[in-house]
């Protein structure tokens, strides 16, 4: 009977609304960098996959799936109407997905460099960089909406 009750208040905070103010202008000056990381992260990693599956290109899949949960995560919010309320649920899906893929992205970019796998890591380096910089950015513009 307790454990129910501890599962219901976690789906209970799970489901705590969360809200940005942030301006359209800053809103837009974090989200293009950001959405150009996880762009030039995804064309990279085709280019690695259609050169051949090696080690690094398989390794570089991980923060690529966290970058498309994240991803399609905030579509969904769009596609919703949310307009920047969130469920806590969602924002860590959504963003944090989002900034931990880059922040992934960046020790497997490094990995790549450390073991000379081309000029292609500098590029995954820029791109994990700016996913994860300005995802952690919006994310950290939410707050608990204030009821």
């Amino acid at each position: 009977m307790r454990e129910n009750a501890n599962d219901k208040k976690g789906w209970v905070r799970m489901n705590t609304m969360y809200e940005s103010r942030i301006g359209n202008a800053r809103w837009i000056a974090y989200d293009l960098p950001g959405n150009a990381g996880w762009i030039i992260w995804i064309v990279c990693l085709a280019q690695l996959l259609w050169r051949g599956a090696d080690w690094f290109a398989l390794l570089a899949l991980l923060p690529a799936l966290l970058m498309l949960v994240g991803i399609g995560e905030l579509v969904s919010e769009r596609v919703q109407r949310l307009d920047r309320v969130l469920t806590k649920a969602r924002l860590y899906r959504g963003f944090g997905a989002l900034a931990l893929g880059g922040l992934l992205g960046i020790g497997v970019s490094a990995a790549g460099l450390i073991a000379a796998q081309g000029t292609l890591c500098w590029w995954m380096l820029g791109g994990a960089a700016l996913c994860a910089l300005f995802a952690w950015l919006i994310f950290r513009e939410y707050h608990p909406r204030s009821e």
